[in-house]
């Protein structure tokens, strides 16, 4: 608030222009031309300013969190992805490194994460996505990394191959069999829970995941302090 009082974040303007308009430049830039957005709040403003978009509806919006909405896009998964949250920026060479992985499952990951936090204030480093991670490989991924052993902060964008979409899926199902309507992992509900849950829930089932690292080149928008950082510095 106030930016979002009427519309969905990913409408909020950055440098004279919607976030989201930065998203999709930096996909276009990389070739990427079917996107698919998956929204609630609002998504009727996304639908009539962007028409060309697949659009699918998370009606749960009011009591799920990221991981439903992003499975709301389930009859996607049936080919190679990429998915990312609505909030952030990110320029085209962080998707140019992600697309050069052929890892099954890839996630970017911000390793000058640090250095943003700094002046965010209102959202500190307890609250980051963080990961660890030893040869390539992602050995954890959760809020609770102390900052001084985290590689980096995980983005928000992640990659599948057509294989770590199958493994994705399996997963999903799997949790959601043993765990809907209770308690998954610090989530409340599974309903409640965040993608990063499922991805550790992965990685402790030997999954592989990897990091594509950016050092910058990326931020969040999550407070109305990150808003007007952003304003103030993304280029």
């Amino acid at each position: 608030m106030p930016a979002t009082a009427d519309a969905p974040k990913c409408l909020a303007e950055v440098g004279g222009r919607p976030i989201l308009d930065w998203i999709l430049d930096a996909l276009a830039e990389n070739g990427i031309g079917r996107i698919c957005f998956i929204g609630g709040y609002r998504i009727d403003r996304v639908r009539a300013a962007y028409p060309r978009l697949h659009y699918y509806r998370n009606a749960g919006w009011r009591s799920n969190n990221i991981l439903a909405s992003l499975m709301s896009a389930e009859a996607e998964m049936d080919e190679p992805f990429l998915c990312c949250y609505s909030d952030i920026l990110f320029t085209p060479q962080v998707i140019r490194n992600l697309l050069a992985s052929r890892a099954a499952i890839s996630l970017v990951v911000d390793t000058d994460w640090a250095a943003r936090y700094r002046r965010r204030s209102d959202h500190p480093p307890d609250d980051a996505e963080k990961v660890t991670a030893r040869s390539g490989r992602i050995t954890r991924i959760h809020r609770d990394i102390q900052p001084a052993r985290a590689h980096g902060e995980f983005a928000g964008i992640a990659k599948f191959s057509r294989a770590g979409a199958r493994l994705l899926l399996a997963h999903y199902h799997r949790c959601r069999r043993l765990h809907a309507g209770r308690p998954f992992r610090e989530a409340s509900s599974f309903e409640k829970a965040y993608l990063i849950h499922l991805f550790q829930e992965m990685i402790e089932k030997r999954a592989r995941l990897v990091h594509v690292d950016t050092r910058g080149g990326y931020m969040e928008i999550d407070t109305q302090q990150d808003f007007d950082l952003a304003r103030r510095f993304w280029r």
